[in-house]
């Protein structure tokens, strides 16, 4: 095969390659009552689980199935790091000292060091999310949640019948 055509074939893949879909369907996991062990799923939109400040009012980002009911909610998550001026995992240090002695000897010293961040664990965001049946009675979940970077976590929810539920998504 000649380079050119070669080159043009690989140009061509990479074309299509980036027109290719992302994953964008939703987060999907189980939630299972405590009491009977009857499960559901519940799904998350992609890239709605991380940290924001925003409208509580916004628009709906999950939905519980479980024993015929359907529960559409909001969740709202806190970052779980502390807020520094360095990316997380560095340090900086700054040291000022200095002696003194009779005579003519004396001494001043200045140093600094950048620490390089270390590996870490995943940090986790913690938050909730309450959802509720669009009809009549009017049926809700209270949602703790525990969410890391890649969007899955562990959660543990309670209807407003006081039945227990764990999530894992």
């Amino acid at each position: 095969m000649k380079l050119p055509v070669l080159l043009l074939s690989a140009a061509f893949a990479g074309l299509l390659a980036s027109c290719a879909p992302t994953m964008t369907g939703p987060q999907v996991g189980r939630i299972v009552n405590s009491v009977t062990g009857q499960e559901g799923t519940v799904s998350f939109q992609r890239g709605t689980l991380q940290s924001r400040l925003g409208d509580p009012f916004a628009a709906d980002n999950a939905t519980i199935r479980i024993g015929g009911q359907v529960y559409s909610g909001r969740t709202a998550l806190l970052d779980g790091g502390a807020a520094g001026p360095l990316p997380p995992g560095w340090g900086l240090s700054v040291a000022l000292g200095g002696t003194a002695a009779v005579g003519d000897s004396g001494m001043l010293g200045v140093g600094t060091r950048l620490d390089t961040p270390r590996p870490r664990a995943p940090r986790v965001r913690s938050g909730n999310l309450i959802a509720r049946t669009a009809g009549a009675p009017t049926l809700t979940l209270i949602c703790t949640l525990t969410v890391d970077e890649t969007e899955h976590g562990i959660g543990e929810c309670t209807g407003n019948d006081g039945v227990r539920y764990a999530l894992q998504f």
